[in-house]
């Protein structure tokens, strides 16, 4: 028999991908499916940015790149981070990763080790807490609770750090629960830093082009106390639709670059040469795509979060950011995953229970509102006749 090492057994998963499985299987079996899970854009990649990758492939570019990305993406993306976040960074502490979670896997086995601990949100994306684990590190959670409209107060963090902390993991916007946490609790939490030197911070903001009404996005690279420790994590998937082309980035402080790269080397040698140009023609092309694409999530979180107040035994805050609504639903009885099973055998409606994003999701259910007001909702009306 195959022993496997005993590290494996500490690595979790991503659930949404198990629930988006079913919903496909139960499609293959006849059954009206309507995916209220996944975390995807409905939308198509811009037509420009599709152009561009055409183009490079028949212009040859077939072969491998540099490990951290072509020199012109790099400085497209350190150009992209100065227009958005008004900060400069040197084009060498940029690398083009394939996709958001290779830099958090690189980020947490770098700094977390057997003795450290890593803080991280929870409810959050549950490959921190998996990453955690599988590095040896100790996962300290940071509880995101629905009466803070799911930030957290950044006395409460700087609390949990101890001369053990390596890393913290803030996410702004944040998924499953669309919060969004205040400019001014970030600037306390830089301030409170300036106490941790040993402490690095990973800014996940693949969110950060989607925020609604004054829900402004505040990026943790615009605070001089920590800037020099921040691991800036973005990329294209979600602000240009491009989930598939697996394209991120990372801005990494000056001292982790290199490793950063030397992981990259070992991991996955180089990215995709023609996603590279397409991501090129995504930060310096036509904006329109991304605006029109937050314009319309705008409308869906509107029809969303009225139509899930509207629910017997459910309670819904309306999202600072993302796209996805995360109600309470104590008032039903059922626990999270009881309800995500029952709402997709008899409602056909696939939606991810609270819990798959950790402990403290318990008595919530993340719904996407990436999938058209149409389908929206029809999914509410199903579901009101389940309950």
């Amino acid at each position: 028999m195959l022993q496997l090492a005993e590290r494996m057994s500490r690595l979790g998963t991503e659930t949404a991908f198990d629930v988006l499985a079913r919903a496909e299987s139960l499609r293959a079996k006849g059954k009206d499916i309507i995916n209220l899970g996944i975390g995807q854009p409905d939308f198509k990649t811009p037509p420009h940015i599709v152009a561009a990758a055409k183009k490079a492939l028949d212009e040859g570019h077939h072969g491998y790149t540099p490990a951290p990305g072509i020199p012109a993406l790099r400085e497209a993306v350190a150009a992209e981070v100065e227009r958005r976040r008004g900060v400069r960074v040197d084009p060498a502490r940029v690398v083009v990763v394939p996709g958001g979670k290779v830099t958090m896997f690189f980020a947490i086995l770098m700094l977390g080790e057997e003795g450290t601990e890593i803080l991280y949100p929870n409810p959050g994306f549950p490959i921190y807490e998996s990453a955690i684990r599988f590095s040896g590190a100790t996962a300290v959670p940071i509880p995101l609770i629905e009466e803070k409209g799911f930030s957290f107060s950044a006395e409460e963090v700087l609390r949990l750090v101890t001369p053990r902390t390596r890393l913290i993991i803030v996410n702004t916007p944040a998924n499953p629960t669309g919060g969004v946490v205040p400019r001014e609790e970030l600037a306390r939490l830089a301030r409170g830093l300036a106490r941790h030197p040993q402490v690095a911070v990973l800014a996940d903001e693949i969110y950060a082009r989607m925020t609604y009404d004054n829900h402004a996005h505040a990026s943790l690279m615009e605070f001089p106390e920590i800037r020099d420790r921040v691991i800036l994590l973005d990329g294209w998937s979600k602000t240009y639709a491009m989930t598939g082309w697996r394209l991120g980035y990372a801005v990494w402080p000056k001292e982790l670059a290199e490793p950063a790269i030397r992981l990259a080397i070992n991991c996955h040698s180089c990215v995709n040469a023609a996603a590279q140009w397409a991501g090129i023609a995504a930060l310096e092309g036509p904006q329109d795509g991304p605006e029109r694409m937050v314009a319309a999530f705008a409308e869906r979180r509107k029809v969303i979060v009225d139509g899930l107040n509207s629910l017997p035994g459910f309670r819904c805050a309306s999202p600072g950011g993302a796209f996805y609504a995360f109600p309470n639903v104590t008032g039903t009885g059922l626990d999270a995953k009881k309800l995500q099973d029952r709402l997709m055998d008899e409602a056909g409606v696939a939606v991810v229970a609270g819990t798959s994003f950790g402990a403290y999701g318990e008595g919530f259910l993340r719904f996407s509102y990436a999938n058209s007001k149409e389908n929206i909702e029809t999914a509410i009306e199903r579901i009101r006749k389940v309950l």
